[in-house]
């Protein structure tokens, strides 16, 4: 499904409730399975959080988990833990070529049975589950941090819990102390000091119900709707002012931009007001890397240079986003430059028109984009990928005056 979007309103003003974060939810669903008498409210309506649900329930062999790369980590993990139980995980076209080897190795230090059906260091993957009683285990730390996750998450159901050691310097800091919360919160005990993590084992959790926060990746569109309007007044709920998400970086970093966060009970108010804009955006989102495609497109559409670091871990998403960004942005008329680590975008003020955007099966390609209807008319094609994480994202963008027709 390939959608045109444009809308020509100078002021945007609109209510929006935003699902359960994916990362949040996940994490959840992992401790749930492990501890049945978790309860959960608010969880992600994402394809991702709807894949993992359907795995932890299936008792096929072959488990197929589409594109949900979160899910992989998690189950590889899970799955190992789970005496008598053999799996096979595997995926999409794009997740048979995002590595796993890392976690794996890990794993099977542990003591861990799994072994590569196709290509070594990547799905699918056959698991067969027994008692892992190992304490300790290393991996790197400048990693995704869904690896080291994935560990935490099942370290609380191993006989000794697991001590982590992480060697080198520690990426998406964030997401680990998530996880770390998400625990303690559940009543497992843990510590993260320097670079090591320590949980211990927990034979069963008191009953308990725990809340999702509305995921602050999926505000970061908001955001940049809100900087790329001449004024807007945007409620988004369910929000919390201490968050345990790395993305809510996004309030202070859109200051610069003009929009002002203001948190009221479970919501926030985003609001900007007619003025000026910075001169250019220089941002490290070592902790925060999937909010830098919406700074990226915010700038493009504002005309705003901007330097982004901190950048190593797209390469291996969906696509490579750091390519990706450079290809499409490039389609209105500016340039971009990419290394491995960073990208800097050098804006045209006048727009190229007539442009589709590809999104390279990456939900946050068509999401970040789309806020650009501001300015210009365009195309995104395989609009349909954003259900990814935000199945009523169209819609929701429709309720502020967006005009979207299929084309």
């Amino acid at each position: 499904m390939n959608l045109e979007i444009s809308n020509t309103k100078k002021h945007l003003s609109g209510n929006i409730k935003i699902t359960g974060s994916k990362s949040e939810s996940n994490r959840l669903l992992i401790l749930r399975a492990l501890y049945p008498n978790l309860e959960i409210n608010n969880l992600s309506n994402s394809d991702d959080t709807h894949y993992l649900q359907k795995a932890l329930k299936s008792e096929d062999e072959l488990i197929d988990i589409h594109h949900a790369g979160t899910a992989m980590r998690f189950l590889t993990a899970y799955f190992a833990t789970v005496e008598g139980r053999e799996v096979v995980l595997t995926g999409s076209k794009r997740m048979k070529e995002r590595p796993v080897k890392l976690l794996v190795d890990a794993l099977k230090t542990m003591g861990a049975d799994i072994s590569y059906e196709n290509n070594e260091g990547y799905p699918p993957i056959r698991i067969k589950g027994r008692k892992l009683e190992a304490k300790t285990v290393s991996l790197e730390a400048n990693i995704s941090s869904q690896y080291i996750s994935a560990l935490m998450l099942t370290a609380p159901s191993l006989p000794n819990g697991l001590e982590i050691n992480l060697e080198g310097t520690i990426t998406s800091t964030p997401y680990i102390k998530m996880t770390l919360e998400l625990l303690q919160r559940a009543g497992i005990s843990g510590t993260f000091e320097g670079n090591t993590i320590k949980i211990e084992p927990a034979k069963q959790l008191k009953n308990l119900t725990l809340a999702v926060e509305s995921d602050w990746s999926s505000a970061s569109y908001y955001y940049s709707l809100a900087a790329i309007s001449e004024s807007a007044e945007l409620k988004l709920s369910t929000y919390r002012e201490t968050s345990l998400q790395g993305d809510s970086c996004l309030a202070e970093i859109y200051k610069q931009f003009g929009v002002t966060t203001k948190f009221e009970h479970d919501y926030i108010i985003l609001e900007k007001l007619p003025g000026g804009k910075p001169k250019k955006i220089k941002e490290n989102l070592q902790n925060a890397p999937d909010i830098a495609q919406t700074i990226a497109v915010t700038c493009l559409a504002l005309n705003v240079p901007c330097y982004l670091t901190g950048l190593h871990t797209l390469k291996i998403k969906e696509t490579d986003r750091l390519e990706a960004l450079k290809a499409e942005i490039e389609k209105f008329g500016s340039k971009v430059t990419v290394t491995q680590d960073s990208l800097e975008l050098f804006p045209e003020e006048e727009f190229l028109e007539n442009v589709s955007v590809a999104t390279y099966n990456d939900h946050r390609m068509a999401m970040a984009f789309a806020p650009l209807g501001l300015k210009v008319p365009f195309e995104i094609e395989d609009a349909g990928v954003v259900s990814k994480s935000y199945p009523g994202f169209w819609e929701d963008f429709q309720k502020l005056n967006f005009e979207i027709k299929k084309c």
